[in-house]
């Protein structure tokens, strides 16, 4: 049994889910999301954020490193330009999963270069919102190891 939190963070936009681009994002809600990762984590401690603000991410980041057991994180624009994020997460002692709802790679060259993924110990990119719950089993796996 896992009894540290699981931290579940979301960048920036991703408050948005539901209204923006469906055709890339579908019309799952951020809140829905929330809804099948705590559901999918069980009694395992889930802490869920997401912000706009890298500076917050990075603050719960830190948090993670003093109290979580894992982290699952859709950086989203993030991923491709955030030195403070990845100096944060290269600092966690614990499995990492960067997570895309989007196929990144089948996107816009610019969308092809994550610097989180060069920390992550697993990359899930291109199952839709379902694939958060997917995720979070995986961290858990990982943690149990």
């Amino acid at each position: 049994m896992i009894t540290k939190p699981i931290f579940i963070l979301n960048g920036p936009n991703l408050n948005r889910l539901g209204k923006r681009e469906p055709e890339i994002y579908g019309t799952t809600t951020l809140a829905e999301i929330e809804l099948m990762c705590r559901e999918a984590a069980g009694d395992t401690p889930v802490r869920f954020h997401q912000s706009n603000a890298e500076h917050q991410l990075v603050d719960w980041i830190h948090e993670a490193i003093d109290e979580g057991a894992g982290i699952l994180i859709n950086p989203a624009g993030l991923s491709f330009r955030s030195i403070p994020l990845l100096d944060a997460l290269k600092m966690f002692p614990g499995p990492i999963i960067e997570f895309h709802i989007s196929n990144i790679h089948r996107r816009e060259a610019i969308y092809h270069r994550s610097l989180v993924s060069t920390v992550a110990t697993a990359v899930i990119a291109g199952l839709g919102p379902r694939g958060y719950p997917i995720a979070v089993k995986s961290l858990m796996e990982l943690i149990d190891r």
